[in-house]
């Protein structure tokens, strides 16, 4: 039966989720219900791409990208595949409405990962609109479930959140980054004279979008705020984390929150939104 593979599919990328990133999954564990399939969707189409660039070191990442990118519009255009995780996709993008202007800037940020850059101010803010922030924005469809008006009126913060999202990522993951594959994506800044300055300003941008995202998750539908809440929180507590560590620490060590920091944060947070004060 049809309905079978669709559902083994949808449970494909649930697995991936689940495996991948443990934040995340506990973000989407309290989503209500029928967001958390569509958001499992996103995660394991996003993840496989990142995989492809970051870890399939030995074969031909750029072709096959490409055919990762070809597949993806065939499962759009024929709504189906073999491939579970773009099946799994696919009816996410149908169902919300998800167009190739925001797929597109996604695979096309991937790309650029099998490049050798030298991160100027647009190529890194190109960087990160592709990678982080229309992820952002294929989620908030979800949210909106085909409200347009919410869409353009939430579009902004939830470019923020994925924005921040990103750069932390960035501070937390500079090491391997860097000795990994080369990579340092902050405009201006040399791995190998890091300093508390270079770090200072970053946090600062990181700070200010923080801020401005916060005030569009506070206006998210009900059954999706708790969940973008909890990776807002989490982001936040690695965010000071890496704020009070030195710039030679982040250089040499892989700062992170612990799992069981983050189910006490879980529980925090579900507490503070049951009685609204976020």
């Amino acid at each position: 039966m049809l309905s079978l593979y669709q559902e083994v599919c949808r449970e494909c990328s649930r697995l991936i989720t689940k495996r991948y990133s443990t934040s995340f999954s506990l973000g989407i564990r309290v989503f209500d219900e029928e967001l958390r399939m569509p958001i499992y969707g996103i995660y394991g189409f996003v993840r496989f791409a990142d995989e492809i660039v970051d870890t399939f070191h030995d074969h031909d990442k750029a072709r096959l990208l490409e055919r990762f990118r070809q597949d993806t519009y065939r499962a759009i255009e024929e709504k189906i595949s073999l491939n579970p995780i773009l099946q799994s996709f696919q009816e996410v993008v149908h169902r919300y409405n998800i167009g190739l202007d925001l797929i597109d800037p996604f695979l096309d940020s991937m790309a650029m990962d099998l490049e050798d850059h030298n991160y100027h101010q647009g190529l890194y803010k190109q960087y990160i609109y592709g990678s982080a922030e229309v992820v952002g924005l294929m989620c908030l469809k979800v949210f909106v479930d085909g409200d347009e008006v919410e869409y353009e009126r939430l579009k902004a913060p939830a470019m923020s959140l994925g924005s921040a999202f990103q750069k932390i990522n960035f501070l937390r993951d500079m090491k391997s980054d860097f000795q990994d594959r080369g990579r340092v994506y902050f405009p201006g800044v040399d791995y190998a004279t890091f300093s508390q300055a270079d770090k200072s300003v970053i946090e600062k941008d990181i700070k200010a979008d923080f801020d401005h995202a916060l005030t569009g998750i506070r206006e998210l539908p009900h059954g999706a705020r708790l969940g973008v809440y909890l990776a807002y929180v989490y982001y936040t507590k690695l965010f000071q984390k890496i704020s009070r560590s030195p710039a030679t620490q982040v250089q040499e060590e892989r700062i992170r929150v612990p799992d069981t920091k983050k189910v006490y944060l879980l529980a925090s947070t579900a507490f503070r939104h049951r009685f609204n004060l976020l």
